[in-house]
């Protein structure tokens, strides 16, 4: 079978196009800049990924900087924390480097600008300025200010420099245009004063570059070809070319900054400001609790690299932001363990069972491979004696004829040895079952090629030798939110919406091949889950984390969405692609498409394959193409190959034209179906169809 060709996402293609129209692609330098002012969370592992894919895609170089111009809110332990993340998720950056490192190359900037006349020092209040501002639908005015004297504004600056004005009585402010349509251009402040102390240059400044002051410039300093930010900078962008205007070398490369949709995960929140208050306020226990995103955190609950950069891949990049269900990314690491984690027994709700007629001073061991599935595990001896531990849910006193696990008169297969008998029960004055005494058929080894051996039962469980059994702490997680968008309630705080049965606390008992367990190993405890070894764990006590269950949550999302899964946005695209049917002006189905691009934000690639794959009537399709041309970021599919090929083939002619239109401006689809395009520009009885292939192909 060929090797499928992998698609490129938007941000690939603006690379690509780029080398076309001429850059040389010795040229390409990519950067991540996190503040260092908290732990990396997944939704950073997104632009990591994509940084450092795209260095790795391009064999070209990627800086590590830090944005360090906030002293109130920087530590270096935030710094180490970042450095560790990127290189366990088997990154290597080319420089690590800092915003500070430019300090002294931007206050000269500065100076020229002032010289210049493009800056100012403003004593109004941050209330003043803000008011002074105007709203996005009204311009603002004039600072008094504005028009000082250039002397005056750098002796000003000056003394804002050395020390002699308090915290918030001046900043400087870039003169641009307070009048202009953007609000990030209206005068923007390029200088606070900030008498902190920094986690680098200690006390040798007071004044701080802002942000979008120094993002750029460091962009160019470094000579990035590329600078890809999150969406909610798209509006600085402008202000981002305007600052680079003032200091850019025509022979040198000037950066480019692209925008990318954020990853926001549902039943979390992804603002470090949220997370820390978490922290602080003793909600977790650390950034790196492993109920958090943080990736430290999903580190220590057991994720790995693998499955975290999988999980970056399958989500892919995104225009438009949209929340990610946490079920993926549970997914991703299921999958992942499921190739390499060794299968062990551990009982973590025990109960007693006695096989009375296995003798008191006999233990045997039974060899027990490690994945009964795949070869190159290994096994393991595991004891075996008259006292044993099986989970308390694995026994029912009573029981129907689907119930297959033990109860009195019915027999079960221990993994790996005997066929048990259920006979009695001993109950506590309670009337709470504490022993189950059963007997064993002695001729009914597993591997033993007995008659016996080989007889058929239902139940296979598993357990642990009491004797034998290793005492260890599980501690069980579960989502920190019992809502899907903790911060998306305007009137309600996120803290209200935390899950107080997120963390359950327990004692089990292992199988002695766990005693030597070392910090970060991996298990699947069979029938139970996946744990981890955490890093509490010590010489006298092995504390095991849940990092997932077996439970394939995700593929029963897939399964449901099948039916298919509701989606209010999507609900309401149908009844538009019946009126873009019937439109005959390009006004009115352009602001029906408008609309749809506006319902498109909340509606996923991963939802729309099963709508693809039902729809019947034109409507049906429409809806979902229409969707499709909005933008959203699509993935290689089979499915949705099939969908495209038969839009191609459809007889209604706006259906094939509108699909034409969305394959034409995709890349990757114009090539994939150019044989299609091709034969139809000769062949298709609609003129409109074949004049339009003639002009594009």
């Amino acid at each position: 079978m060929a090797e499928e060709t992998k698609s490129l996402n938007f941000i690939e293609q603006i690379v690509e196009d780029d080398l076309a129209n001429g850059l040389d692609k010795s040229k390409l330098r990519f950067r991540f800049p996190p503040e260092p002012n908290g732990y990396l969370h997944i939704g950073h592992a997104a632009s990591i990924c994509l940084n450092f894919g795209l260095g790795l895609r391009y064999n070209a170089p990627v800086n590590l900087r830090f944005d360090d111009t906030n002293p109130a809110k920087e530590e270096q332990e935030y710094v180490d924390a970042i450095k560790n993340d990127v290189q366990w998720l088997g990154f290597k950056w080319d420089q690590v480097l800092y915003s500070s490192d430019y300090f002294q190359q931007l206050y000269d900037w500065t100076i020229d600008l002032i010289n210049d006349g493009k800056a100012y020092v403003d004593e109004q209040s941050s209330e003043e300025i803000r008011e002074q501002k105007g709203t996005p639908t009204s311009p603002g005015t004039n600072s008094p200010y504005r028009d000082r004297p250039i002397s005056e504004n750098l002796e000003l600056f000056q003394k804002m420099k050395d020390g002699a004005f308090d915290e918030g009585a001046v900043v400087l402010r870039a003169k641009i245009d307070m009048q202009h349509n953007n609000m990030h251009m209206r005068d923007p402040i390029l200088y606070r004063v900030l008498k902190k102390s920094h986690h680098r240059t200690g006390d040798d400044w007071c004044i701080y570059p802002m942000y979008d002051w120094t993002h750029g410039e460091s962009d160019y300093l470094e000579q990035i070809s590329h600078s890809f930010c999150t969406l909610e900078f798209k509006s600085h962008r402008e202000l981002y070319d305007w600052y680079l205007d003032q200091v850019v070398d025509s022979e040198k490369i000037r950066p480019k900054q692209r925008e990318f949709a954020r990853r926001n995960l549902s039943y979390t929140v992804m603002s470090k400001r949220k997370l820390l208050q978490l922290v602080e306020s003793g909600a977790v226990n650390g950034w790196d609790d492993p109920r958090m995103p943080t990736i430290s955190g999903l580190r220590r609950r057991g994720y790995t690299p693998e499955s975290i950069v999988n999980f970056s891949k399958i989500s892919g990049i995104a225009k438009r932001d949209s929340i990610t269900d946490v079920a993926l990314l549970e997914f991703c690491i299921r999958d992942y363990l499921n190739k390499i984690a060794p299968r062990v027994m551990a009982v973590l709700d025990p109960l007693k069972i006695v096989i009375t007629n296995y003798p008191e001073d006999k233990e045997e061991f039974v060899d027990a491979n490690y994945n009964d599935y795949e070869e190159g595990f290994g096994s393991r001896a595991v004891p075996f004696s008259r006292e044993i531990y099986i989970e308390k849910e694995d026994f029912r006193e009573e029981a129907n004829k689907k119930f297959f696990r033990l109860k009195l008169g019915g027999e079960v297969r221990l993994k790996n040895t005997y066929i048990i008998k259920a006979n009695e029960v001993i109950k506590d004055s309670e009337g709470n079952i504490i022993e189950v005494h059963c007997t064993y058929d002695e001729d009914s080894k597993s591997g033993s090629g007995t008659e016996a051996s080989k007889r058929k039962v239902k139940g296979t469980l598993h357990w642990v030798s009491i004797k034998h059994a290793e005492k260890v702490e599980v501690r069980l997680y579960d989502r920190l939110f019992t809502d899907e968008a903790p911060d998306g309630h305007k009137e309600r705080d996120f803290k209200d919406f935390i899950n107080p049965n997120s963390l359950a606390i327990g004692t089990a008992f292992v199988e002695p091949s766990l005693k030597n367990s070392e910090v970060g190993d991996k298990f699947q405890f069979q029938r139970k889950g996946y744990f981890c070894v955490d890093t509490d764990s010590n010489t006298d006590k092995l504390i095991f984390n849940k990092t997932v269950g077996l439970k394939d949550s995700f593929a029963k999302i897939e399964k449901k969405a099948s039916q298919p899964a509701k989606n209010d946005s999507f609900e309401k695209v149908g009844p538009l692609a019946g009126k873009y049917l019937k439109a005959r002006s390009d006004e009115d189905k352009n602001e029906i498409k408008s609309e749809i691009a506006g319902l498109s934000q909340n509606i996923s690639f991963n939802f729309l394959l099963s709508p693809m794959q039902i729809a019947k009537s034109n409507k049906e399709i429409l809806a979902c193409l229409l969707v499709l041309g909005s933008g959203i970021e699509i993935t290689e599919n089979k499915e949705f190959d099939g969908f495209i090929t038969n839009i191609l083939k459809s007889n209604n002619s706006t259906i094939k034209v509108e699909g034409i239109k969305y394959i034409l401006n995709n890349t990757m689809l114009k090539t994939k179906f150019n044989s299609d395009l091709n034969t139809l520009k000769t062949t298709d009885k609609n003129s409109y169809v074949r004049n339009l292939l003639e002009e594009q192909l």
